[in-house]
Order: structure tokens, then C-alpha cells, then sequence
């Protein structure tokens, strides 16, 4: 039996710089993988088995289906592919993550997937074959596999990692709304890119930028959003979109701000669902 932890991420600068001929966007981001924060962690365990099967649950399982359209599947499929032959077992998924949030659960995932179906039949699949099937699976999966914070290029499917770079106080609010990728891409479609910047250079010890360029689309599409942006502007947070939301992030200056605005917020808003490093209501 392997058992795979699959954690939640957090893009602290997204820049989208253009758009492609076969019209997907060209992104530039630093995303951190939030190792250290257990209540936004999935939890996936694989066994072998006579026959495959998935099994899903977790509050936030609702939705999600046990079947070859689930990222899991897909994962799985792929390892199957790329041995040669068929791996038989029984997989089971605890989801945390919330999905359609912005925080990359299902992409955490399928790279645990290819992690423990790597392990569990012995494949001996290299680090770059791994990385390759990630991004076959969407262009979130690869940064997963590498895990810490890591540089995004092109879709974000090609990765660099980075130095460790601490993140701020901050808390993650996710509002019970399911934002779709598609409608924010399809609003930004229609935007002016030609003043987006990359991320500069870094001074050692510097974080990047606190940005989100999907922001303005991601409220054109989702106007509820504004309610949760606001909420936390008026706690003493500088919020930002988490990936193409519907999660939010807010930072603050300290621990105990951080505490306070959470507790506020929290008794306000008691159908959000909010997550910290150490705290979860």
C-alpha cells in the first residue's frame, strides 16, 4: 500500500504576458506548494488489486466522479500507457481541496497518482518522464511533482524551481462559488495584455510580486467576487485571486492581525470556509 499526501497551492504572482497562436495564454508565475498547510491537503492511498476501482470522499468530494473522466483516472491511465501495461488496483481519495477554487486540487492529485502508481508497481519511471505525463495532464501538474516554490512558464506547464520563499501571514477564504477557468479566460481573451510584465528579477531574500492579472476577468465573470475581496480589504488584508479563483488569499503584517481578521471574518461570513497555516473554520 503507498500512500501519497496531495497539498493545495498558491500563486502569489500570476502574469498573463500574451496570448498564443492556438489561443491559450502565455503565463509567467511563482507558485508555492502549501506543504505546511494540513486542512488543505488531499490524501490519496493506492493498493494493489484484481480489478481497478476509485473510491472518493471528503467534504469536498461532492461533484466528483469515481470514473475515467477524474484526473486520478487519467493519471492512472497514463502510467498504464507509458509502461505497457495494465496496473490493477484499488485507489481511494480524500479530498480536502475545494475544486473550481483557484488552489490546484485536482492537479495536486493526478501528480500524486503518478507518484504512487510509480512506487506501488515499480515502474522505475525517471523524475523527467514524470514530469513529461504531468504536463500531458494539465499545465498545473508538473509544479506538483516538484513541489516548494517553483517558476511557471508558457501554459505553466514548464518549471523551475526556485529558492524557498517563505510566505507572509496571510488566510485563504473560499466562498462556496465555483468558478469555471474557462469563463475568466474568456473574458481576459478580450482585455489589452500589452502592459503586463514578467516577474523581475529578485533580490536575494525578496518576494516576488503580490499579483493576480486574471483578477479583473475573474470579477467581470464572477461578480459575487467582489463581495469576498472587499470582505477582506475592510479586515486589514491585501487580498488577492487565488489562480483563477474563486479563492481568495489576504496577507497581513502579523500573526495576530492575521488571527483577528480571520476570527472577524469568520463570525461574519459563517457559509465561507476559511483555512490559515495552523487554523481551519
Amino acid at each position: 500500500m503507498i500512500f501519497e499526501t496531495a497539498p493545495a497551492k498558491f500563486n502569489r504572482f500570476l502574469s498573463v504576458l500574451g496570448r498564443r497562436p492556438d489561443g491559450f495564454h502565455l503565463l509567467e508565475l511563482v507558485t508555492t506548494v502549501l506543504k505546511d498547510w494540513p486542512s488543505l491537503h488531499d490524501e490519496l492511498t493506492v493498493e494493489k488489486s484484481p480489478n481497478m476501482s476509485i473510491e472518493i470522499e471528503g467534504p469536498t468530494c461532492g461533484g466528483l466522479s469515481p470514473d475515467d473522466s477524474n484526473l486520478v483516472m487519467k493519471a492512472w491511465r497514463l502510467l498504464e500507457k507509458e509502461s505497457g501495461k495494465t496496473l490493477p488496483a484499488r485507489i481511494k481519495l480524500f479530498k480536502r481541496i475545494p475544486h473550481g477554487a483557484g488552489l490546484g486540487g485536482g492537479s495536486s492529485d493526478a501528480a500524486a497518482t503518478l507518484k504512487a502508481g510509480n512506487k506501488l508497481y515499480n515502474l522505475c519511471l525517471s523524475n523527467s518522464t514524470l514530469l513529461r505525463l504531468a504536463a500531458e495532464l494539465g499545465s498545473d501538474v508538473p509544479l506538483f511533482l516538484l513541489g516548494g516554490t517553483v517558476l511557471g512558464l508558457d501554459l505553466g506547464q514548464r518549471v523551475v524551481p526556485m529558492r524557498d520563499i517563505p510566505l507572509p501571514p496571510m488566510i485563504i477564504v473560499y466562498p462556496a462559488i465555483h468558478l469555471s477557468t474557462p469563463s475568466v479566460y474568456r473574458v481576459i481573451s478580450q482585455e489589452d495584455l500589452s502592459n503586463n510584465t514578467p516577474c523581475p528579477s529578485l533580490a536575494e531574500n525578496e518576494a516576488p510580486p503580490w499579483r493576480n492579472d486574471l483578477t479583473n476577468a475573474a470579477l467581470i465573470a464572477c461578480p459575487a467576487m467582489h463581495q469576498v475581496r472587499d470582505a477582506l480589504i475592510s479586515v486589514g488584508g491585501e487580498p488577492i485571486l487565488c489562480g483563477s479563483g474563486s479563492c481568495w488569499a489576504a496577507k497581513f503584517m502579523d500573526i495576530a492581525e492575521r488571527d483577528m481578521a480571520m476570527q472577524k471574518t469568520s463570525e461574519q461570513y459563517s457559509e465561507w470556509s476559511f483555512y490559515s497555516e495552523d487554523i481551519q473554520c
